[in-house]
């Protein structure tokens, strides 16, 4: 729908409705099962987060051992 005077789009209809080839979803349990998918998806999320945060002091020694190999003062081979 396009209001006239000031050419701008109102409301827009998707082709399925246009068509009329697929019944309309119910909004009320489109919106139910969207917010079920984020919850799962955001338990998802909080699980890898905490994992990452758990392995995080072995990355940083890691880091920590290849820094203090890499700046040692090297020895001389002939005493």
């Amino acid at each position: 729908m396009v209001d006239v005077r000031t050419s701008q789009v109102m409301k827009t209809i998707k082709k399925e409705e246009a068509e009329g080839s697929a019944p309309p979803r119910d909004k009320w349990s489109a919106a139910q099962s969207k917010v079920e998918e984020r919850s799962k998806g955001g338990l998802d999320k909080l699980d890898r987060a905490l994992e990452h945060e758990r392995g995080k002091k072995d990355r940083f020694d890691e880091l920590f051992k290849k820094a203090t190999d890499k700046h040692k003062p090297k020895q001389d081979p002939e005493g």
